[in-house]
């Protein structure tokens, strides 16, 4: 069997090191990008069997960045690879056109297996125990995490509703639903749920 060939992206240095220790006797490593605009660039030029990529990078979040590369036409199987146990952010994954998932804490054993059923055609999303599910996992539609973005990099409702071209009342609308989705009361509180959703990056 041919050997896969691997764009890895990821901005934490140590641990991209880490995973090409881990990966380059089975297969062959492209290159290591640190942001998701770098990892669309790559992917098109290198043209690698699969990416592997981090939900929160700079630049261009891995969401963005896994839509950015299928709008490309780029035929890279995508794996996401995320410190997040959570089925809402790993039903986002598959809406973005991922082929598999895996958790950063378990990547040791089974990001090699992850790789060689993606390679093979098949999909690799794990089954969470009910004690790693996130609580507040919430599944957007596309205009909530453009409004969610959009407050999270300080804009108000009126400005983001001009941004979007949409009316304040629909802003306020879409982030009040958000709100009570999640139980919180405040944009702070939404804040911090677009830094989990890498929608923007601390």
């Amino acid at each position: 069997m041919n050997r896969p060939r691997i764009l890895l992206a990821d901005d934490h240095t140590m641990f991209g090191e880490g995973l090409k220790g881990l990966l380059q006797d089975d297969f062959d490593l492209l290159g290591t990008v640190e942001n998701g605009a770098a990892l669309v660039e790559s992917a098109v030029r290198l043209e690698p069997d699969i990416v592997i990529l981090d939900i929160s990078m700079p630049v261009l979040n891995g969401f963005d960045a896994a839509r950015e590369l299928r709008k490309r036409g780029t035929s890279a199987k995508i794996i996401f690879l995320t410190m997040h146990a959570d089925t809402g952010l790993m039903a986002e994954a598959l809406r973005c056109g991922a082929s598999g998932y895996v958790v950063k804490q378990s990547a040791g054993k089974d990001l090699i297996s992850a790789i060689r059923q993606v390679f093979e055609g098949k999909t690799y999303f794990p089954n969470f125990e009910t004690s790693d599910l996130n609580p507040h996992s919430l599944n957007l539609t596309p205009r909530q995490r453009d409004v969610l973005r959009l407050i999270a990099q300080g804009l108000t409702m009126r400005e983001a509703a001009a941004e979007l071209g949409i009316s304040t009342r629909t802003a306020e609308s879409h982030k009040y639903e958000m709100m009570e989705a999640l139980g919180v009361e405040t944009s702070a509180d939404l804040i911090k749920y677009a830094i989990k959703l890498g929608l923007i990056s601390i």
